[in-house]
């Protein structure tokens, strides 16, 4: 086995803002691409974990969660929750950065650099929509290799190895691992020492987003912080309870707390 891939944390240079106990990096989403684009350039690979306000509350109740966060290369606000929690607390970010669509950024400048994706997760046939979807939008990108390993792959090791044989043997330059926190971030751990030159980011529904099997909301509710509304509407049995009893009420604290933290400093 190789030595590990992992980044030291705070290699980029834009610093970090400090938001419920996790440190985010201050970038924004083409700081990101650059940034991997030139750690590739210097064979150096990492992980990318997009947080938003539903990882950000299981971390503070689970410290095993937070280690495996906090562990990532980068750490970026997925929600405008998390966007306006930094700006009230004094720590202004620069924007929201999303797998959605960092899928769509990375692709584009894997395609430009003759880089090469992976895509891991989704149902069958959809990561193979998705990478369908990538090649035509920008031409000349390399495709590794696509898989949609079934539920409960990562809690039985053979079928774990097999998965992670695959990728290994694809060597691929860039790795969208979409099967839902924290299982995609587990996963990502027990590949990413194999492949040390390897960027891996935790990507949610990014790929069936970008295979046209998912819709996501229109680019004026992203911008004002409404995409969950847009998503608990294609999915209300699934995010009820996520998004109306757990979510909205630990962002409203959230909130409110970094705003005193300001007030009182």
């Amino acid at each position: 086995m190789a030595s590990s891939g992992k980044s030291v944390r705070g290699c980029p240079p834009a610093g970090t803002a400090r938001i419920a106990g996790l440190n985010f990096d201050s970038l924004s989403e083409q700081q990101v691409v650059t940034h991997v684009v030139e750690s590739l350039d210097q064979s150096q690979g990492g992980r990318i974990v997009t947080v938003n306000i539903d990882i950000c509350r299981r971390i503070t109740m689970d410290q095993a969660t937070h280690d495996l966060v906090h562990g990532a290369s980068l750490v970026v606000a997925d929600g405008m929750p998390l966007v306006w929690a930094a700006r009230l607390s004094g720590q202004p970010l620069p924007e929201r950065v999303t797998g959605s669509s960092l899928i769509f950024t990375l692709s584009a400048a894997a395609a430009q650099h003759g880089r090469s994706v992976y895509l891991l997760g989704g149902e069958p046939g959809v990561p193979e929509r998705a990478a369908a979807e990538l090649a035509r939008r920008f031409p000349g990108l390399k495709v590794a290799g696509t898989d949609s390993p079934p539920a409960g792959f990562d809690s039985r090791p053979d079928e774990l190895a097999e998965v992670r044989s695959r990728v290994v043997a694809a060597c691929p330059d860039i790795v969208f691992a979409g099967l839902g926190f924290p299982r995609q971030e587990q996963v990502i751990a027990q590949i990413a020492p194999w492949l040390p030159g390897t960027w891996f980011i935790g990507c949610g529904a990014a790929i069936p987003f970008a295979a046209g099997a998912l819709p996501r909301a229109p680019r004026w509710m992203q911008k004002a912080g409404l995409e969950w509304t847009h998503r608990l509407i294609s999915e209300p049995r699934r995010l009820f309870r996520r998004y109306l009893v757990n979510d909205l009420p630990f962002a409203g604290r959230l909130l409110i707390t970094s705003a005193a933290a300001r007030l009182g400093s």
